[in-house]
């Protein structure tokens, strides 16, 4: 008879955190609709701090290096992050967190933002301040992991919260528009800056398009694009951040640290795309409509 696999449901401390839950929610039932409604918020906020593990800590790293990393530590600040961030995701794969699979795309993803990141260092666009030993030219090769937490937040929040679609785009046009995306970056410095066609377009695919995310038992819905817009506004936030500690700086804040502009959140917004579509690959065998 064949084993059933592994995985992060039928890990012990799993099946422990699933029996509480469930105990807890016969307790409250005798409490009301109240109770049972709060009960689900606080399981909705598990389940996203699980899944910004990943993004979580490499912020948290940025703030803790910032404010205690010595200046006369033999190994450089960025260095540092980057042996941690490895150390993270092999974490996050030991303790069956994240599947293979889902490493493998978020490993694309961090070599299409570094890749990125070369071309948007050279042009001036931003820069790292600090020295480093593991850096492609002018950038340190920690910068690539935080493009793969973004990556890795949505591959996790996908299985966590079980998400399903309807009136989903067809696969093959998203690809399409997350290639224009991903052209643009670097065309918009050369030609036109497409960002408001690429908008018109995001909005024509998704705009009739929901995700239905189920918290404990019953799958609740709300617009893909507004999902979309709330998450470019946490790496916006988290962006915020990395500038703040110096892990990275804008031409304006070479003088003195400023909010990240507000304009920024298209940015992320468009680029979320990228890593949405790329993570949407290895779900694809379930179909897009369902």
């Amino acid at each position: 008879m064949k084993a059933k696999p592994v995985t992060w449901t039928t890990t012990a401390p799993m099946r422990r955190l699933i029996g509480l839950d469930h105990r807890i929610a016969r307790q409250l039932r005798v409490h009301g609709r109240w109770a049972v409604g709060m009960h689900e918020l606080v399981c909705f906020g598990v389940k996203q701090a699980s899944a910004c593990l990943f993004g979580g800590l490499m912020v948290a790293l940025l703030l803790a290096t910032w404010r205690w990393y010595p200046a006369t530590a033999p190994l450089a600040r960025y260095d540092f992050l980057t042996l941690a961030a490895i150390a993270i995701q092999l974490g996050l794969l030991a303790l069956r967190l994240e599947s293979l699979e889902e490493a493998k795309v978020i490993l694309l993803f961090h070599v299409v933002g570094t890749l990125m990141e070369l071309f948007k260092t050279a042009m001036g666009s931003w820069s790292y301040p600090e020295s480093s030993l593991l850096r492609l030219g002018g950038v340190p090769l920690f910068s690539g992991f935080m493009y793969a937490s973004i990556g890795s937040y949505i591959a996790r929040a996908w299985r966590l919260f079980d998400f399903r679609f309807s009136r989903h785009p067809p696969f093959g046009a998203t690809v399409l528009l997350a290639a224009a995306i991903y052209l643009n970056f670097f065309t918009h410095h050369f030609l036109p800056d497409a960002r408001p066609v690429l908008f018109a377009a995001l909005v024509l695919l998704f705009g009739r398009s929901w995700v239905h995310y189920r918290i404990r038992r019953v799958h609740r819905r709300m617009p893909l694009l507004l999902g979309f817009g709330l998450v470019a506004l946490f790496i916006w936030l988290a962006e915020n951040v990395g500038t703040y500690t110096k892990a990275w700086l804008y031409p304006a804040q070479r003088h003195g640290w400023s909010m990240v502009p507000v304009g920024k959140l298209g940015a992320w917004l468009l680029l979320m795309i990228i890593s949405y579509v790329l993570v949407s690959a290895v779900h694809r065998h379930g179909g897009n409509d369902r």
